[in-house]
């Protein structure tokens, strides 16, 4: 089931009729490196499933160990899990000095001692947090079981608590996370440049919220992605791969230019995506229940 490329790769807009609709100028133009073509995708192998990681709910690409990726569970210890290009868990280093509400997010950036993770402890299912927390930390090696003490930084939303899984950091360093839809919009907001220990900061929201209402439950927000050249902004949801010009969804178009279906991966809930090497993207999700395996899975994107 998994090996077969997948069915329902859809490129919004692409035919006149959706342009037209749209508004967009239904005259073709070649791609340039400006505007590169759209993404596309197929399964990379079988989809693998780890006890370890029940309840995956982020993954990000290491920078300092090649082949590996870093994912999070979004309850229990505060840990993260180093696994390899097959799916197998290869480590487990504890984050020093943070504690685990609500991880739902992980991310890998510059910061200023080189290469840092950033995990957002984000989700607020029940909308009632007082603030959210980003833990920064010198990248760890795989094989670490500890990691240098984290840089907690704190924040509010200016319109209120909200439910959040995606964080991403965008081609200029700043750290964005996106809302999940659930009985609200889904929206974007920005931490300022300068991140500060301590007391909380104030997020800022980046344009107008991308519903006018709730989102129905396919299109709520999982998690989040840059490409590795910094064309593409990738938002998952459970079932699919929304890939958005990143100068435009930083700019407020939620107008996806090529959406990826992942049905045929068959994960139970999906929730994670990182681009690893070679222009592979690697999704994660949650078994489905607290003692159902997780889920690990590789597509092929061709991003040129």
């Amino acid at each position: 089931m998994f090996g077969r490329a997948l069915p329902a790769i859809v490129m919004l807009a692409a035919a006149p009729a959706w342009r037209a609709m749209l508004g967009v100028d239904p005259a073709w133009r070649a791609p340039d490196r400006q505007n590169p073509a759209p993404p596309q995708c197929e399964s990379a192998g079988a989809l693998v499933r780890w006890k370890e990681l029940p309840e995956a709910s982020g993954v990000a690409a290491s920078r300092r160990n090649p082949g590996i990726v870093w994912a999070v569970n979004d309850s229990g210890d505060p840990v993260i899990y180093a696994v390899d290009a097959n799916g197998k868990v290869t480590g487990r280093v504890r984050v020093t000095g943070a504690t685990l509400e609500d991880w739902e997010a992980i991310a890998v950036g510059p910061c200023p001692g080189g290469t840092c993770l950033y995990v957002g402890d984000i989700g607020d299912n029940n909308r009632k947090r007082k603030q959210i927390t980003i833990y920064r930390l010198p990248e760890p090696d795989a094989v670490d079981k500890s990691s240098a003490p984290a840089d907690a930084f704190h924040a509010t939303y200016p319109d209120g608590p909200h439910d959040a899984e995606s964080l991403f950091i965008a081609p200029d360093g700043a750290l964005h996370i996106v809302t999940k839809g659930v009985n609200e919009s889904v929206a974007l907001y920005r931490f300022p440049r300068e991140l500060r220990a301590g007391a909380p900061v104030q997020l800022e929201r980046v344009a107008k919220p991308r519903d006018a209402g709730k989102s129905p439950n396919s299109d709520r927000v999982t998690d989040a992605t840059v490409s590795p050249r910094g064309e593409w902004i990738v938002l998952r949801t459970n079932r699919a791969l929304q890939f958005h010009r990143a100068k435009e969804l930083l700019a407020g178009n939620w107008r996806p230019d090529r959406v990826v279906d992942l049905a045929n991966l068959d994960e139970p809930q999906g929730e994670g995506v990182t681009f690893a090497e070679d222009d592979t993207v690697v999704v994660v999700g949650e078994g489905g229940g607290k003692s159902a395996a997780g889920t690990f899975g590789r597509l092929a994107c061709t991003l040129r």
